[in-house]
């Protein structure tokens, strides 16, 4: 994807992967109750950013994925793809942008030439990125959220799947959020309380989530509130 010029067309890997990538980031050491394990390649992108590039990924992701022995997952909608999975490893790969509307629906990301499944707050975790390089045989420079964005979006994630079927991974987007904070409280306090209050501004819902996840902790709670 990175030949392709998936990062450079403005993809940011989200998820657990990005998560990973902050031991370079933060010069930190990651357990793996903190990580968990998780082959989910989660690539999020502006829409409208995407449309106003007036450029495309180069070969098409199609060609990529079918190469890499991906193939599309079916979705309700008819044509519109953001899923594909690799068949021998199980390992799938999704497309995310924001969503600007009431709904989440299936929207198009033009330069990256793929589908996405627009979600509410992931405009928040993808504003301003930062460029890292990822551990793959020689590297790869791709693209992440800030890691005080990543902690306090997790926030609202963990709360947002606490009564669903993703009720599980609700500990583990709360384990991910407190490892951050704790780390950036110190290393990097004035950017953390920035997000934290940015988010918090953003609005209502916004804060009402992030207040009832750190309900269920109170020395984050602490940190962010002292």
């Amino acid at each position: 994807m990175a030949k392709a010029g998936v990062f450079r067309l403005g993809g940011t890997i989200v998820g657990t992967h990005a998560f990973r990538c902050y031991e370079g980031e933060l010069g930190v050491r990651i357990g793996f109750d903190q990580s968990a394990t998780t082959d989910d390649v989660d690539i999020a992108s502006f829409e409208r950013l995407s449309l106003a590039l007036a450029d495309a990924v180069e070969p098409p992701l199609k060609e990529v994925f079918t190469e890499l022995k991906f193939e599309p997952l079916p979705t309700l909608e008819s044509g519109k793809i953001w899923r594909w999975q690799q068949s021998n490893r199980q390992t799938p790969v999704e497309f995310l942008t924001p969503s600007f509307e009431e709904d989440e629906g299936i929207r198009d990301l033009p330069a990256l030439g793929v589908n996405a499944q627009s979600l509410h707050f992931l405009n928040y975790l993808i504003a301003d990125p930062i460029r890292v390089p990822f551990m793959y045989r020689s590297g790869v420079l791709v693209q992440i959220p800030r890691p005080e964005r990543f902690a306090i979006h997790k926030l609202i994630v963990a709360d947002r799947r606490q009564d669903g079927p993703d009720a599980l991974k609700a500990q583990k987007d709360r384990a991910q959020a407190a490892f951050l904070i704790a780390v950036l409280s110190e290393t990097r306090p004035d950017d953390l309380i920035e997000a934290y209050n940015t988010a918090l501004g953003s609005g209502p819902v916004w804060r009402k989530r992030i207040l009832a996840s750190l309900q269920c902790m109170p020395a984050t709670a602490e940190i962010l509130q002292s």
